[in-house]
């Protein structure tokens, strides 16, 4: 029997697929693998997305990959400025001739008797191409790009205007002197605001719900001082860790302690808007914190925007678009040149990709995640969901490291694919997800659950993931099988071994 064209096949080039490349070469230089995207650039989110105000709303000291420090006092970096460190990233460790891109991802069939997957990719020109791999990752996020989430809004085709999605939005759109509405308030919305206000002749975000905001500043001063005393690769390792523990400590008490929290995020709100400001309806959400995102507002840049009056909140709903605005259901009009519907994306799991596993079609919601980086019932099979509660490529780095430590034992042992039984079915299942936002609760049933007890769970736990993927073993509760030799019948399965530990890689340094 043949080999299969690559070890790896990892789809998508974005941050979780530039993380598990430099993991698995330097952890496995001996594998051969290839990086599939359906885009012309490395970057994914940060090369797709243009709007402007473009930025993370997560510390890029925590965002930054473990294998390249994050070296800019900026804690909160804009687009561009973290796609140079995606290119650079890619050009050190040479990823970019592995990357074969115009190419989407459309099928990818499982063989037990060949123990190789078959990925089937449609390219730019609309040519369709087949390779074999090993092992299966995908780095595709879930979220839908082709297109973002608009609602249903009436009257929104006969504006006059320019109505635009964030994800669509047009280089050569000219705003100045413009008004504009952002319909959303969400970290687009957030970051949008600030970011038009600047040269628009007035910016509205309109809301139906208010959202939780945090002040967050630009720069960090302990980063500043430590990067004088020690030089900046050490200064960045010193704020990482200061950062991985404030936020998963004020996570967990905000938390245990939603009410009181509540009132602290809106006493904070308060402090930087205008005296009498109507802090109640506009920024003092119905819910509890952290059951939906808390946006990030670099150096309070809203509320400044807000209090200056270059641009204003409302709280309400849409009746209909008219001609030259928005009508809304308590009577009051905003007059609008341009409307952005930040309305945020679809979810889709694992890249829309249809699967099938010996000529039976994957439904991914009857699946249950395996330490939050597997699937049940689906060999040679990883992906990477990042936190929504941190920083996205903390789960990278942490999925791609297990990863490596799972390879590492399976060439130890001569196996050729492992796969996660599906629990007993009587086991308690929940959402993948632990949010209640509503692009989440569109989704949710599309998408894997998780169990109830270890491994199955599906924390968005930092610690918890650490001693799991990296100091926890590796192989356990795992069904290993090797390739049948040609003409042999199926495929040997073996026991399930107890699992085994193995040292992290060099570059894991969470």
């Amino acid at each position: 029997m043949t080999a299969p064209d690559h070890d790896v096949v990892i789809i998508g080039a974005g941050v979780a697929g530039i993380g598990i490349a430099v993991h698995l070469q330097d952890r496995h230089p001996d594998k051969s693998y290839v990086i599939l995207d359906r885009r012309e650039e490395i970057g994914g989110t940060w090369d797709l997305f243009r709007y402007p105000g473009i930025r993370s709303d997560s510390d890029l000291h925590t965002y930054a990959f473990t294998f390249k420090p994050w070296t800019s006092e900026e804690a909160l970096a804009d687009g561009p400025s973290i796609m140079r460190y995606l290119e650079e990233a890619v050009a050190e460790h040479d990823i970019r001739r592995r990357v074969r891109f115009g190419h989407s991802v459309l099928e990818a069939h499982w063989s037990s008797e060949e123990a190789r997957w078959t990925i089937v990719a449609e390219r730019a020109d609309g040519e369709r191409v087949q390779m074999t791999a090993r092992w299966l990752v995908s780095g595709a996020g879930y979220f839908r790009y082709d297109r973002g989430y608009t609602p249903e809004i009436p009257g929104l085709e006969q504006f006059d205007g320019t109505a635009v999605h964030p994800l669509n939005w047009p280089e050569d759109l000219d705003y100045a002197g413009k008004r504009v509405v952002i319909v959303g308030s969400g970290a687009t919305a957030v970051t949008m605001v600030p970011a038009m206000s600047r040269n628009a002749a007035h910016v509205t975000m309109l809301q139906r719900t208010p959202t939780y905001m945090m002040t967050l500043p630009a720069t960090d001063s302990i980063y500043r001082a430590a990067k004088r005393l020690f030089g900046p690769a050490r200064a960045h390792r010193i704020t990482r860790r200061k950062n991985l523990i404030r936020d998963d400590v004020s996570y967990r008490l905000i938390r245990r302690f939603p009410k009181r929290s509540s009132k602290i995020f809106r006493s904070l709100v308060a402090r930087e808007l205008p005296d009498g400001y109507d802090v109640d309806t506009h920024f003092n959400p119905p819910y509890d914190p952290w059951d939906q995102r808390v946006c990030a507002v670099l150096d309070g840049d809203l509320f400044e925007a807000v209090s200056a009056g270059r641009a204003s909140v409302v709280t309400d709903q849409i009746k209909e678009v008219t001609r030259s605005g928005i009508l809304l259901e308590s009577g009051a009009t905003l007059e609008a040149d341009i409307i952005v519907t930040a309305t945020g994306l679809d979810l889709i799991p694992m890249g829309g990709v249809e699967y099938t596993v010996d000529d039976r079609l994957v439904d991914l919601g009857e699946t249950v995640a395996y330490k939050s980086m597997m699937l049940s019932g689906m060999p040679n099979f990883a992906y990477i969901f990042g936190y929504t509660n941190a920083s996205w490529t903390l789960k990278v780095n942490f999925v791609a490291e297990h990863l490596c430590r799972l390879l590492s034992l399976m060439d130890e042992r001569d196996y050729d694919f492992a796969v996660p039984e599906r629990p007993d079915p009587a086991l308690p299942t929940a959402p993948l997800f632990d949010l209640t936002a509503g692009y989440i609760l569109r989704a949710v049933d599309r998408f894997p659950k998780q169990g109830a007890v270890a491994p199955w769970l599906a924390k968005m736990d930092y610690v918890y993931d650490r001693k799991v993927l990296v100091e926890g073993p590796v192989g356990d509760h795992l069904r290993f099988g090797r390739e049948a030799p040609e003409g042999a019948g199926p495929p040997e399965r073996l026991d399930n071994p107890e699992g085994a530990r193995a040292a992290p890689s060099a570059v894991s340094g969470d």
